[in-house]
């Protein structure tokens, strides 16, 4: 295969398909690229920025609430739970988030509250918001 194809889909939609020149990924262990000619390797992601740089140098940004990536043959596979660009980014919404999760984390010791998933809500909320930020 001569080119690098990439696919991502997320639960209720696939979002990219095309050949890109490379990709970056925000794994589980730290942010790698892929390129052309990638070794197979198959990860998951952590919450965080997917970047695309396509074939016209074209480059697209994507936050994301993490997934999993499969590279094999030049084939890129991401799996994520949520992707969306800056412009799809609703901040009202991100700010909305960012509050409720504060509110659970730091609103005094409930016995009902998953702090785990209070934590995570809130890293995808400040995602959301640095990438908004970042590319708007």
């Amino acid at each position: 295969m001569n080119e690098l194809n990439i696919e991502i889909v997320t639960p209720s939609q696939i979002v990219f398909t095309g050949v890109v020149k490379s990709c970056t990924v925000p794994g589980s262990s730290g942010a790698f690229q892929i390129l052309k000619n990638h070794a197979s390797i198959l990860s998951t992601l952590d919450v965080g920025e997917i970047k695309l740089v396509k074939q016209n140098d074209d480059v697209v940004h994507y936050s994301t609430g993490g997934g999993t990536v499969e590279v094999k043959d030049n084939r890129i596979l991401i799996l994520a739970e949520s992707v969306e660009t800056a412009a799809d980014i609703d901040e009202r919404r991100a700010m909305e988030s960012l509050a409720k999760a504060k509110e659970r984390i730091y609103g005094g010791e409930k016995p009902e509250v998953d702090y785990d998933r209070a934590e995570l809500s809130l890293k995808k909320a400040i995602n959301r918001l640095n990438i908004k930020k970042k590319y708007m």
